[in-house]
């Protein structure tokens, strides 16, 4: 039995710990958000409902209540709760869990609940010594990650578990989060009150993070006491907004995807917020600055032949003096890229090549331009017959040029598009006049 002594302790630790852990919820109806896991029927559910042990993976971004369903499953099934640290666990402490949980098993017949954040960081060997006691079902396994576990997690680590997707809180959810955080006893038990308008700041800060939103109400709520937090309270004590991203995972590619759409669409201003998310965010300059010269090519060609001197000026800038100044060279390229013409007959006429050559379409390559420099080319026939092009008017002679098998294949056809133009309307007559048509 508690002695009071005991229970005093308790209770003030309890009030040393963060805000975010006090208002941790203790039952599934009490979890806000991630209404499409905890309906009627839905796997957690019946693994809260059920007595066998399961094994699933919980991927979301930050603060989205991953470790909460973690202790909200171990404490309604009353089952023992571990917790192991992918960032500094080793494979030594994950195999003394496990058979610290085939122990208690085995003993006393309780179940255990063997909780892996950031279950991402676990190298192959790590993942592998999960899987006899994921495939024997010794314990529950959750494992929590932020990134695509596609990406991170062994294949047969992941077909033997469930995979369950938690989605940003809503706005609605982050206000309730935060209404149940200032008035509950368990928080701020009403000694401060957040006004209309500093809740509004505080949700469209926490980002649909309800760990972020809690730890800045806490903060704010240490400058006053007692009485009102204000706007200007929670900008005192918060400094700036996170940006989510991950550089390995969904983020990453989702981001980046949006950035090089966004230079193509020409929406210069969608594309440097996108520019600015991935720098602020940690992503690697030299990444960013050869995707930009990529895209010079693939998205604008010969529309804006200059694109392409401009990006890789970037690039090369970014090498020589990094960041912070190096995001004004990548802005530079960006906007140069976004409001360019835009053309795609450059990787259309490679693609178009590339895929003849796949196919066979090959040939041999005629005998005039056949390399005669060395000894005995000349008796072999090569290079005869060449006729140089400078010494002809306007530098060219009709000869051919292609193996006969691709002749007549068309492969670069530039558009209107900007300086493309006028590429388009010489190339329309040089290639009529070394076909013969003119």
């Amino acid at each position: 039995m508690e002695s009071l002594f005991d229970s005093a302790a308790r209770e003030a630790h309890r009030s040393q710990e963060p805000l975010a852990v006090r208002m941790r919820p203790r039952t599934l109806d009490e979890v806000l958000g991630q209404r499409h896991l905890l309906g009627d029927g839905t796997p957690l559910r019946r693994l809260v409902e059920s007595e066998a042990p399961m094994s699933l993976f919980l991927w979301g971004p930050p603060g989205t209540g991953k470790t909460t369903l973690a202790y909200v499953v171990a404490g309604v099934t009353e089952r023992r709760f571990v917790e192991v640290s992918a960032v500094s666990a080793g494979v030594k402490d994950v195999r003394a869990a496990i058979d610290q949980a085939k122990k208690e098993l085995g003993m006393t017949g309780r179940q255990t609940v063997l909780f892996v954040d950031e279950v991402h960081r676990f190298n192959k060997a790590q993942q592998d010594a999960l899987l006899p006691a994921v495939e024997n079902r010794w314990v529950t396994f959750i494992g929590a990650t932020t990134e695509n576990p596609f990406f991170s997690v062994i294949s047969p680590l992941l077909s033997r578990s469930l995979l369950l997707t938690l989605e940003p809180l809503s706005d609605d959810d982050i206000r309730a989060v935060l209404d149940r955080a200032w008035r509950d006893p368990r928080g701020l038990g009403g000694r401060v009150r957040p006004a209309p308008e500093a809740v509004d700041h505080l949700v469209r800060l926490a980002g649909g993070d309800a760990r972020r939103s809690l730890t800045y109400l806490e903060a704010a709520a240490l400058l006053v006491p007692d009485g009102e937090i204000t706007v200007e309270t929670v900008e005192k004590a918060v400094d700036k907004a996170a940006v989510r991203y991950d550089r390995q995972g969904d983020q990453h590619y989702d981001v980046i995807s949006a950035f090089i759409k966004s230079m193509r669409g020409s929406d210069a201003d969608a594309a440097l917020h996108y520019l600015a998310r991935m720098i602020e965010a940690g992503e690697d300059p030299r990444f960013l600055a050869r995707r930009i010269v990529i895209f010079a090519s693939e998205d604008v060609g010969m529309a804006d032949p200059t694109c392409l001197q401009v990006a890789v000026a970037a690039a090369q800038a970014v090498q020589m003096i990094g960041l912070p100044e190096g995001r004004i060279n990548l802005a530079h390229a960006v906007i140069h890229c976004a409001l360019a013409p835009k053309s795609n007959a450059v990787i259309k006429a490679i693609g178009a090549a590339s895929d003849d050559v796949r196919r066979g379409l090959i040939g041999q390559v005629p005998g005039h331009l056949r390399d005669g420099h060395y000894p005995g080319a000349a008796k072999l026939g090569h290079g005869k017959g060449y006729q140089y092009p400078h010494d002809f008017e306007h530098g060219l002679v009709r000869q051919d040029y292609a193996p006969e098998e691709v002749r007549d294949r068309r492969y670069y056809e530039p558009t209107r598009h900007g300086a493309e133009t006028h590429v388009a309307d010489r190339w329309s007559k040089i290639r009529e006049f070394l076909r013969g048509r003119a």
